[in-house]
């Protein structure tokens, strides 16, 4: 490991469209990197082929919210490399869904279900809890300080249908910001990024008037990029003095 930084850093939700470009930016920047998700498939598609950088990479096929395999995983990976230094809590879900339908005469038809509700909170928020507690664990035992991003959300203040969504990302803000002050005597820092729309699979998905309409929202005109997700992550890595706050990246958009 004398050639690299010799520093280990943990994406959740890696085989996703911003997960890539966090894990490439971190490769390219001599991190060694363990990828955590559930697509086993789309893991060994990355592995293949971020190929050229096969000594600094290894997949987990992971469940963020069960507890068992969170903790055994975190400590796997400090086992294998023998350090622990970076987690970008980036595994996340979005099941969209307003609290109350009504017909014309007022009558209730859909109520936001409690299983909807909870799943998006188990992932988003639990998932979180649970892998920063012990990359926590792991970066005390180590004795070298290390960063936690979390992922949080613009929409963290709430938005019209996106009732689970934002209070999921509400509380991930009220972690990080938790977790600063606790974990600072460990020389460890915790900060978080709060997308607005950003282009993946969903948005390229959705109906060009629609997609026309959410860009002239924004304004810089246009959606924001995997890759500027990559270069935030980039900067609260590289900037020591950021702590304990949330990076908004949303191209100027107010919800």
């Amino acid at each position: 490991m004398s050639n690299l930084k010799c520093q280990v850093a943990v994406v959740t939700g890696a085989a996703g469209g911003i997960g890539y470009e966090i894990v490439k930016r971190l490769l390219h920047e001599q991190y060694y990197v363990a990828l955590l998700d559930q697509q086993a498939n789309q893991l060994d598609q990355m592995i293949d082929q971020f190929a050229q950088f096969k000594s600094q990479i290894k997949s987990y096929v992971i469940d963020v919210t069960n507890e068992v395999q969170v903790t055994e995983t975190m400590q796997n990976i400090k086992d294998t490399w023998g350090r622990f230094d970076i987690l970008i809590n980036n595994a996340g879900i979005l099941k969209d869904n307003i609290l109350i339908k009504t017909n014309a005469a007022h009558e209730i038809t859909h109520k936001l279900s409690l299983a909807e509700f909870q799943s998006v909170l188990n992932v988003n928020l639990t998932g979180v809890f649970l892998c920063g507690r012990e990359a926590a664990v792991q970066m005390i035992q180590c004795l070298q300080g290390g960063v936690i991003i979390n992922m949080s959300s613009l929409v963290r203040s709430g938005n019209f249908g996106q009732s689970s969504y934002a209070a999921s990302k509400a509380g991930v803000a009220a972690l990080t910001k938790t977790w600063a002050q606790e974990l600072a005597r460990w020389d460890i820092r915790v900060a978080g990024i709060a997308p607005g729309v950003i282009q993946t699979v969903m948005t390229e998905n959705m109906k060009p008037i629609a997609l026309d309409m959410l860009c002239k929202k924004v304004p810089v005109g246009r959606l924001g990029l995997p890759v500027e997700v990559a270069d935030a992550i980039d900067f609260i890595l590289k900037n020591k003095y950021f702590n304990a706050r949330i990076l908004e990246l949303d191209g100027g958009l107010s919800l």
